[in-house]
């Protein structure tokens, strides 16, 4: 996302900020570094601390979760690095779980998400509904990069496994689309973006990519660099093939 997905949402989440002070299993910024750390600080002194690695955490938590969503009837897909994930890219998962619902379903998902013991958190922003079990965070999203979610959309997932239990998973196409449409003045990571785009490429309508966000000049330029890059046929290439 990391992969993916509005511009607040990856300003406020995607950067890991999280009330570690209630959270004893988060690494704090200020905290000691272990030894053996390889990071250095900025001054070339002692080595600073590494985000800690909460994959397998993560994935008993999007395994919990989707388990609810399966059977609350409710449509869904997992979206966000874990759905990187999912696809076979090699990302380490530090931050949350996400899945896409539609905005309707709600309140139902939000029930049994509560009946089972999940702790449900109303943020401000009104395009997703916050949860927290077992110390991880999960998001539950109605609008990827203010494009709300659709029966459409839920129905191109693909059915994957996630460490063994198989759940629908957001379509690489829409996955890299909403990821592009995220992209913003504030938010231009790039670096992250591209081992996605890589790992994907050939499972990707790269044409269709490009149709949805037109002359965007965020999406635009990396888009180009994917062409530069020879992740991707140029423009020009595509254009000659048809």
């Amino acid at each position: 996302m990391n992969l993916m997905e509005g511009p607040a949402r990856n300003n406020a989440i995607r950067t890991g900020s999280h009330d570690t002070a209630s959270d004893p299993n988060r690494l704090s910024a200020a905290a000691p570094a272990p030894a053996g750390s390889r990071g250095r600080d900025r001054a070339g002194g002692a080595p600073e601390s590494l985000p800690p690695d909460h994959t397998q955490a993560i994935l008993e938590t999007t395994k919990q979760v989707a388990a609810l969503l399966k059977k609350s009837g409710c449509p869904f897909a997992l979206v966000g690095s874990v759905a990187v994930y999912a696809h076979g890219i090699p990302v380490r998962l530090q931050h949350d779980t996400d899945f896409a619902v539609r905005r309707e379903d709600a309140e139902a998902v939000v029930r049994i998400l509560e009946e089972n013991g999940i702790e449900i958190i109303e943020p401000p922003e009104d395009w997703l509904v916050k949860a927290r079990t077992r110390g991880e965070q999960i998001d539950l999203i109605f609008s990827l990069a203010d494009r709300p979610v659709t029966t459409e959309l839920l129905d191109r997932a693909q059915q994957l496994p996630v460490d063994s239990v198989h759940m629908p998973v957001l379509a690489p196409t829409d996955l890299v689309s909403s990821r592009l449409a995220a992209l913003s003045e504030h938010h231009c990571d790039f670096g992250a973006l591209l081992p996605v785009a890589r790992g994907l490429r050939e499972r990707v309508d790269w044409d269709r990519v490009r149709r949805e966000h037109g002359d965007a000049p965020m999406p635009d330029a990396f888009l180009y660099l994917l062409e530069r890059l020879d992740v991707i046929p140029g423009r020009e290439a595509t254009d000659e093939g048809r």
